[in-house]
């Protein structure tokens, strides 16, 4: 099989060669069927798998078929006429490109120069393609200047092509006839021609200046007027004049920087600028008294003198533009004095009364710059995990040796010894659990609570300790700040939850109610309540067949025996008194602790007036306006329960029988 391996070269030998490594040389088919038709296949492969190259539209045939328009039904379209035909010389007449362009001569001969810069203008006519290059005439400038080059087609390459409009941009290069021309910038006209043809223009550059021409310039002439100003008069007016200013340097945000105090006295007799450092007892730095010696300071220096070392430049009149004045040093401003910025907070009165005379100031205010602590930083605790008390696991973050959390020493001496007993029942679903009876001991030393479970023979229940010694936690409390029980959740009738277990407080021992009759105010209206109801079931008479089953049954003294056995509930006895009848045991109990306080009379006088309709009854407002303008006890507990006992619906208070509590 002879193949040519390089398409364009012509079959000829040498030229071609046999291709050993193929062994194939079928040809492919060209016959199928289709839906049981015989389709011709056009073959595009040759003999041994080769591809062949034909059957492709040239560039010209697609364009054909891109503007083929389809043929009507009644023929094909009458064409247009065709647009009437504009020549070049009148389309594009007057319409001409300029752009601005320099190039660069050299200059041999000259000592003082060895290149010139000449700026041109080149100028494109549209109408003909051709350019020319004008140089603007400058007089006395020694140099033929004008046109350069006159109105034709330049060339642009040695084939014998011209530049075209196309060709010319901002911030390229031309050569023109051995010159190359440099251009910068164009017209507004150029602009909006060549954006509108869709040529993207570079950014316009400065215009080349030629140096020896910039050289020979003549500068402006500057006009100086001698200075008036007498210094000996200065001198004489302002001797031993000095304003003293106090001034911080903050360097904190160095490396082992620190905020440090100095005085700058300025001396009005020859304008010099001294800064003296404030030194405390034991700052640790070596007593030098000046920072910075009596001199003149400079404020803006010339441009030369900046880049220069300033260690071994001596600073002169001539390289400074202007001095530090007394118009500088302004309270609560900043001062940049060699480098380093001092802040002003403060003058003496001196300084204060020269700056209202001299520029008209106000009383100029001391500046606090004392650094405020920063607020403590509120430690906070991580969540309660549950396990112990909450102050025993928060003490491992206060310290990393943890330490026994701080006891109340005065509360645990005058309460030492101190418990309070209590008789409770289980509420429980289960039947077996009705009859359980505990025994609560409240430890006011330290607020903690046990509780034991007197065992009953043939019970089934194995009784003794049924909680420990510690602080229980209400319900609902938050877990971050825990409310523990206290006193006076504990009274009869109280509910009591002890981790899941809910207890009813049945009785009390009678040294509970000597606690709650001398601690009154920690304890709830319905505590006392719960109290007199106690006392008043003591005091009345029960029937022979109670008080006999009441030998049987355990007393109030028995609670504090941990291990009687024969704790039973007992029985309740007139569990709902009259209302009227706590009414006046309570109102008893007010006349016994209210001895000294009787204002009967002039209490009921005051309700009365209010009580036009003579109904005995108020409404809360003017009530408690009455209490308070007769200095009536109303937060004592003991009156709070009567005012509620005397309400009645619609906010109503009858005030007979509060008044009868105040009566001898």
């Amino acid at each position: 099989m002879v193949t040519n391996p390089v398409h364009g070269l012509p079959f000829l030998p040498g030229s071609s060669f046999t291709d050993s490594t193929k062994t194939a040389f079928h040809r492919s088919q060209t016959l199928g069927y289709r839906n049981g038709y015989a389709v011709v296949r056009r073959p595009t492969v040759g003999i041994g798998g080769d591809r062949l190259h034909y059957n492709q539209l040239s560039q010209a045939e697609l364009d054909e078929l891109a503007n083929k328009a389809p043929v009507l039904t009644y023929g094909p379209p009458r064409q247009p006429p065709p647009a009437e035909f504009v020549p070049a010389h009148v389309a594009f007449d007057k319409k001409v490109l300029k752009f601005s362009a320099y190039f660069q001569e050299d200059v041999p001969i000259s000592m003082e120069e060895h290149y010139r810069i000449r700026q041109v203008n080149i100028y494109y006519y549209l109408e003909d393609d051709s350019m020319s290059i004008i140089e603007p005439v400058v007089e006395n400038s020694g140099i033929p200047q004008g046109k350069l080059v006159k109105r034709q087609r330049l060339a642009k390459n040695d084939v014998g092509d011209h530049y075209h409009w196309k060709d010319l941009n901002r911030a390229i290069n031309i050569t023109i006839y051995g010159k190359t021309f440099r251009i910068v910038d164009c017209d507004r006209f150029t602009q909006e021609f060549l954006e509108s043809q869709g040529i993207e223009l570079n950014p316009p550059e400065k215009m080349a200046l030629d140096p020896y021409t910039e050289l020979r310039r003549e500068p402006v002439r500057k006009y100086i007027t001698p200075s008036d100003f007498d210094q000996l008069k200065q001198f004489l007016t302002f001797d031993k004049q000095v304003l003293r200013f106090y001034a911080i340097w903050d360097d904190t945000d160095s490396l082992f920087g620190e905020c440090r105090h100095y005085i700058i006295h300025y001396y009005l007799m020859d304008d010099t600028v001294e800064i003296r450092e404030v030194h405390e007892r034991n700052n640790g730095r070596d007593p030098f008294p000046l920072l910075m010696n009596r001199q003149r300071m400079p404020k803006i220096l010339v441009e030369n003198a900046k880049n220069f070392p300033q260690c071994v430049l001596e600073i002169s009149d001539q390289e400074v533009l202007e001095w530090y004045t007394a118009k500088d040093f302004i309270v609560g401003k900043p001062l940049t004095i060699l480098g380093r910025t001092f802040f002003i907070y403060d003058c003496d009165p001196f300084t204060r009364q020269y700056y209202r005379d001299k520029f008209g100031m106000p009383d100029l205010p001391r500046i606090d710059v004392s650094k405020q602590e920063p607020p403590p930083i509120k430690q906070e605790l991580p969540p309660y995990n549950g396990y112990g008390l909450i102050e025993d696991s928060a003490q491992n973050c206060f310290a990393l040796i943890p330490k026994p959390p701080r006891k109340d020493i005065i509360k645990m001496l005058v309460n030492d010894n101190k418990v309070l007993r209590y008789l409770a029942a289980l509420e429980s679903p289960i039947p077996e659990d009705k009859d359980r009876r505990f025994v609560f001991s409240y430890f006011l030393a330290t607020d903690m609570i046990s509780i034991f479970e007197p065992p009953v023979r043939n019970s089934g229940i194995i009784g003794g300790k049924f909680l420990g010694r510690t602080k229980v936690v209400k319900p609902f409390s938050p877990v971050d700040n825990p409310v523990y029980y206290g006193p006076g959740d504990f009274f009869i009738g109280a509910v009591i939850e002890v981790f899941g277990h809910r207890f009813i407080i049945l009785d009390t021992d009678e040294y509970v109610l000597k606690y709650m009759e001398s601690n009154a105010s920690q304890y709830s209206p319905e505590a006392l309540a719960s109290i007199q109801n106690r006392i008043q079931k003591q005091d009345v008479p029960a029937p022979e067949s109670e008080s006999k089953q009441a030998t049987e049954e355990p007393t109030a003294q028995n609670l504090e025996e941990p291990n009687a056995q024969n704790l039973e509930e007992p029985k309740a006895q007139n569990l709902e008194e009259p209302k009227a009848q706590d009414l006046e045991i309570l109102i008893d109990t007010i006349q016994m602790h209210l001895k000294d306080h009787s204002c009967k009379d002039n209490l009921r006088e005051a309700f009365q007036i209010y009580d036009k309709e003579d109904s005995g009854y108020v409404d809360k407002e003017t009530f408690f306006k009455v209490c308070d303008t007769l200095n009536v006890p109303v937060d004592d507990s003991l009156i709070k329960e009567l005012i509620r006992m005397c309400t009645h619906g619609g906010g109503k208070i009858n005030y007979y029988n509060f008044v009868r509590a105040f009566s001898n």
